[in-house]
């Protein structure tokens, strides 16, 4: 699996459009939590569906952008942060420890 970067609002818009499921990481690369939560989450993001479409936002390089999908989606900002987008709608946030792929599985489930 791989991220695509999110860095644009048009890509925003996209998301929100985009039917089925997307998921967005928020990352700060400058903080050892977030990292240590990326890491985590990639161990085991192989058992995700293929084709559901994964997103990176570089928090430091896009923070108006990080700040647009929190008013977007209705989340609080948080870093790390994974949303879970369906249909245009966060199904699930989750921040920090709480970052798992097998909490996301069940809610796709």
């Amino acid at each position: 699996m791989n991220w695509t970067a999110l860095n644009s609002a048009d890509q925003l818009s996209e998301i929100k459009q985009q039917p089925g499921y997307s998921l967005i990481f928020k990352h700060s690369t400058r903080c050892s939590i977030s990292m240590m939560a990326k890491r985590r989450f990639e161990l085991d993001w192989d058992k995700l569906p293929a084709d559901m479409p994964l997103y990176f936002l570089d928090l430091i390089k896009n923070r108006d952008l990080s700040n647009q999908i929190a008013s977007d989606f209705q989340v609080h900002h948080e870093s790390p942060q994974l949303l879970l987008i369906k249909d245009g709608e966060c199904v699930l946030d989750q921040s920090h420890g709480a970052i798992s792929v097998e909490e996301t599985l069940e809610v796709i489930a």
